[in-house]
């Protein structure tokens, strides 16, 4: 760190669609201080400030960095983190964590080798219905979780080139899923269309299993003229439904009624309960995020979305690509 200072000098490379957003939360939070940025195609949104927009990773390191945040085109994670993991910086990286399970598997265990503290930029992670959903599944609110499902829908974003919407958006539900459930997946199965005229798919169907028997389905497109963001877990004591556009988490509460009808007593199921919609406080995910990229970098905790975290969930993303190529259900691990 710097003489003076105990905040932790970040720099940030990539001033595009999500590196805008970084630069301003980076701004925001308190024991960081954005000494650098760098983008080759320079600063469209006009978020540089006064600072130079340097041409590399090797100008942000030579600005003498803490923490590096990356938000440049996935196909370039790799080169620049591995540069980063040398020169000793600490790193956020966007999601996902690279352009392929190889690629991803060489920065982990390059930060590793470094000591360093690496994170995946899975924002959702972070968003209040999540996190609240997370800590009431862990106080055992739901009992036994029985199924996860995710729909992601909505218009084709123009920032995106590099990559499908399987990678870019599903990996969101892959690792929202695995973290609420707190279980790795097991088995994945899925469809994809291209009906978009691109390289990439731009719809997906998936379905499988987490390794503690939770059944999980996720429909995720670019494709839908409305946008949606929902998860729902159903458990043995009701359902939660967590909208994480509005940042809402609804719980809908199996009924207790008892039935006198004898000839369905006997049948096991559950009828319609009490409904509360929870009231949140609703921090901004990327401001959270952030925070907890800086609280790990200083010990403090490790809330963050590791490089290991990060990388499970781009095999789970790849098993998806392959299982729609393939027409067969993918085991993983």
């Amino acid at each position: 760190m710097a003489a003076g200072s105990s905040n932790l000098r970040a720099g940030l490379i990539g001033l595009g669609a999500m590196g805008r957003h970084h630069a301003r939360v980076l701004r925001e939070v308190d024991g960081v201080d954005l000494v650098a940025v760098a983008d080759p195609a320079g600063d469209p949104h006009g978020v540089a400030g006064g600072l130079p927009v340097l041409q590399d990773v090797q100008a942000l390191i030579a600005a003498g960095l803490d923490t590096a945040v990356v938000a440049v085109p996935t196909i370039y994670h790799e080169a620049i983190a591995l540069a980063l993991a040398e020169a000793g910086v600490h790193a956020l990286i966007e999601k996902p964590v690279a352009n392929s399970g190889e690629a991803g598997q060489r920065i982990v265990d390059a930060f590793a080798a470094a000591g360093l503290v690496g994170a995946v930029g899975h924002i959702e992670r972070f968003n209040p219905a999540l996190q609240d959903l997370r800590r009431r599944l862990a106080d055992g609110e739901l009992g036994e979780i029985y199924q996860i499902i995710t729909r992601r829908q909505g218009p084709f974003p123009a920032r995106i080139a590099d990559v499908g919407v399987v990678k870019d958006l599903a990996s969101h539900d892959i690792d929202l899923t695995a973290w609420v459930a707190q279980s790795p997946y097991a088995t994945i199965s899925a469809q994809v269309a291209h009906r978009s005229g691109r390289q990439f798919e731009d719809m997906v169907l998936a379905t499988g299993t987490l390794a503690n028997g939770v059944i999980v389905n996720h429909t995720v497109n670019w494709l839908s003229p409305m946008k949606e963001r929902v998860t729902v877990v159903t458990g043995e004591r009701g359902a939660f439904v967590a909208d994480t556009a509005s940042a809402d988490l609804t719980f809908y509460a199996n009924g207790t009624v008892a039935t006198e009808w004898d000839s369905i007593a006997a049948f096991r199921g559950v009828s319609e309960g009490d409904v509360i919609r929870f009231a949140l406080a609703k921090r901004e995910p990327l401001r959270v995020e952030h925070e907890a990229f800086r609280d790990a970098v200083l010990g403090i905790s490790n809330d963050i979305v590791t490089l290991e975290e990060g990388l499970a969930t781009l095999r789970v993303a790849e098993a998806m690509v392959e299982s729609a190529q393939s027409g067969q259900s993918v085991r993983l691990g």
